[in-house]
């Protein structure tokens, strides 16, 4: 089994988020994966079957456990199997559903990938849920930007949606890790989207991931594309939009994600990004 090592959403392998690449896990049970992983260690490592019908069968594993479907993995493996087999669209089968992603060629020899979410949705969070979030992450209500209430946001992982009211209070994350993990694995939620939007196009986000055992995502593309259906649905963007995320900033590993928004309100949002190999 070859593991490749990218970086998402960056062309620069020390910045993005680092995933694992297995473009042919035929026949590679469910421990294993879950064991590989483990031991590559990043955020999330993407194992790829081919199908019949021409599709890609595609799982995602965390250091603890797996997940329906990760953006920044997509985004990796797809610019891994355009290097190898030329660039074009591939059909993704995740336990999410299908996620459709096309590859190109730029000028400078790399490949950018974009992939398009299943359809997104919204789910209010309850007054106890939300008193948990922020207790566990140190915050207060007076931190909350109230043009963007606290919602849980689904484009194939559910996050949940919080504003800060300030870049100063984004970039001082300090949580507490197990609280939180347990609040988020009862909810089923993904990473937490912590974003404070510096104009109405551009966000900065960071997520903290403790259920996957990770403190925090340097890009999280699934993260991006509920964003994307959060800020259509509650009409807080002008759509058709393109929305820019900056992720990873504060830990040293800057990202861009770009987010297109389309004005349809049940179709997919489309996350682009580039990958290159990983270095340490």
């Amino acid at each position: 089994m070859e593991i490749l090592r990218y970086v998402a959403f960056s062309t620069d392998p020390r910045g993005g988020n680092p995933a694992g690449v297995v473009l042919d896990a035929t026949g590679v049970d469910e421990p294993t994966m879950a064991a590989t992983a483990a031991e590559v260690g990043f955020s999330e490592t993407a194992f790829v079957a081919p199908l019949r019908d021409g599709s890609l069968g595609i799982r995602y594993f965390s250091p603890r456990t797996e997940v329906p479907f990760c953006g920044h993995a997509t985004i990796a493996t797809a610019v891994a199997y355009a290097e190898r087999h030329g660039v074009g669209d591939l059909r993704l089968r995740t336990k999410a559903g299908v996620v459709r992603v096309s590859t190109a060629a730029v000028r400078n020899g790399s490949v950018v990938a974009t992939l398009v979410s299943v359809p997104p949705r919204t789910a209010p969070i309850d007054d106890g849920d939300l008193d948990g979030l922020l207790g566990a992450l140190r915050w207060s209500s007076a931190d909350l930007d109230r043009s963007l209430p606290p919602r849980a946001a689904y484009a194939g992982a559910w996050h949940p949606v919080i504003a800060a009211t300030s870049r100063e209070r984004l970039a001082e994350l300090d949580y507490d890790m197990p609280t939180l993990a347990g609040l988020m694995g009862r909810r089923d939620w993904a990473t937490v989207n912590l974003v404070w939007r510096e104009s109405a196009t551009v966000f900065h986000a960071r997520n903290p991931f403790p259920p996957g055992g990770v403190v925090e995502d340097p890009a999280t593309g699934a993260a991006a594309a509920a964003l994307g259906g959060y800020l259509r649905e509650l009409g807080l963007v002008s759509v058709p939009a393109t929305v820019t995320v900056r992720q990873g900033y504060d830990m040293g590993r800057p990202s861009l994600i770009e987010v297109g928004i389309p004005a349809e309100r049940y179709s997919g949002v489309s996350v682009t990004g580039t990958a290159v190999p990983f270095r340490h």
